[in-house]
């Protein structure tokens, strides 16, 4: 089955891509969340339409998400945690706290959805990175150290 994505979907696919799913896929969870429209040819007419008007406002956009990756490549984060004096953190880091980071360190404001914090999840003192998606061309590791408070 053929369908349209109307937003960008994690492992899947961008807005306005034309992707192919499995029939319960795109019937049962994709259309009815309204994540996606079934790609028939005026479907698929109406987004191209969309995509040639919509070109410039990207380019723009992926302009901006260069300026950011810029400023933020080549640095290390200090996400703060409470933690015991062995090095365990009471809770995890996820991507919400490295996203207050950066608002606060660098001033960018990144969306938490944007963010992949590599492996299960952060449970000790140490450095580690994540990735840090801005635009559907532009991907940067960050690397951040998560320091006891």
């Amino acid at each position: 089955m053929e369908v349209i994505l109307k937003q960008d979907i994690h492992n899947l696919g961008y807005k306005h891509d034309v992707i192919t799913v499995k029939n319960g896929y795109g019937r049962n969870y994709l259309i009815p969340k309204a994540l996606a429209i079934v790609a028939t040819e005026q479907n698929k007419k109406i987004t191209a339409e969309t995509q040639k008007q919509r070109a410039f406002k990207d380019e723009k956009i992926r302009k901006e998400a260069q300026k950011v990756a810029d400023g933020l490549n080549n640095i290390i984060l200090k996400v703060g945690a409470k933690a015991s004096t062995t090095g365990k953190i009471f809770g995890s880091v996820n991507n919400l706290q490295i996203a207050d980071a950066i608002k606060q360190q660098f001033n960018f404001e990144i969306d938490r959805k944007k963010i992949i914090v590599d492996g299960e999840s952060i449970k000790e003192l140490g450095t580690y990175s994540a990735k840090v998606k801005l635009h559907k061309e532009i991907q940067i590791q960050v690397k951040f150290e998560v320091v006891a408070e």
